[in-house]
């Protein structure tokens, strides 16, 4: 060491040695900016397996094609997992590590997008038919109540009332009422 400083700055290996000291402190400031890259990288995929998670979990809910959904969710955060543990390595394989998280990042987010328009579209899809059927069944119920309780009501009055008719019809005359009774039957005392 005692030696690099006694060099005399018209030395050719004195300029050698700024050189290398000069690589080494760039190469320094490279190794801590890719670390800082890959960090923000790490943390932009958690928050979007973050985002993604209740998505799936909504969606799980609605139908069956949201549960194949899910399965399609829970692939992309083994898949995130994976980016995860790829980013950790990649300080020291910093362009494959850039070539690699481009490609899923944009693959993620085309199937993030589609996931959630396919969501969106089963919800409303759902949401149609629940009001559908809802209509349906207020038209069958008015349409029972109008087409078979009403008539129904109507013939069995008319047939209450037919009954009645033909009860005193056919009942026996009512006895006068000084044979009906004796005297002191007739006596309230």
């Amino acid at each position: 060491m005692y030696f690099a400083l006694q060099m005399q700055t018209n030395d050719p290996m004195f300029w050698v040695m700024v050189i290398i000291a000069a690589s080494f402190l760039v190469i320094a400031i490279a190794m801590v900016a890719i670390a800082v890259f890959v960090s923000r990288a790490v943390k932009s995929v958690n928050r979007m397996e973050q985002k993604i998670e209740p998505l799936m979990e909504r969606v799980t809910a609605m139908s069956e094609q949201g549960k194949q959904i899910a399965v399609q969710g829970k692939l992309i955060a083994e898949q995130f997992t994976a980016v995860s543990g790829h980013l950790s390595t990649a300080t020291m394989h910093f362009s494959e590590s850039l070539a690699i998280v481009r490609s899923e990042v944009g693959e993620l987010r085309a199937l993030v997008s589609d996931t959630a328009v396919e969501a969106r579209d089963k919800v409303e899809l759902v949401s149609r038919t629940i009001d559908r059927t809802h209509k349906q069944v207020a038209l069958t119920t008015d349409f029972i109540q109008t087409k078979v309780i009403e008539p129904a009501r109507e013939l069995a009055a008319i047939m209450a009332g037919f009954r009645r008719g033909l009860e005193v019809l056919v009942a026996p005359m009512p006895k006068p009422i000084n044979q009906t009774y004796a005297e002191d039957e007739m006596f309230i005392g």
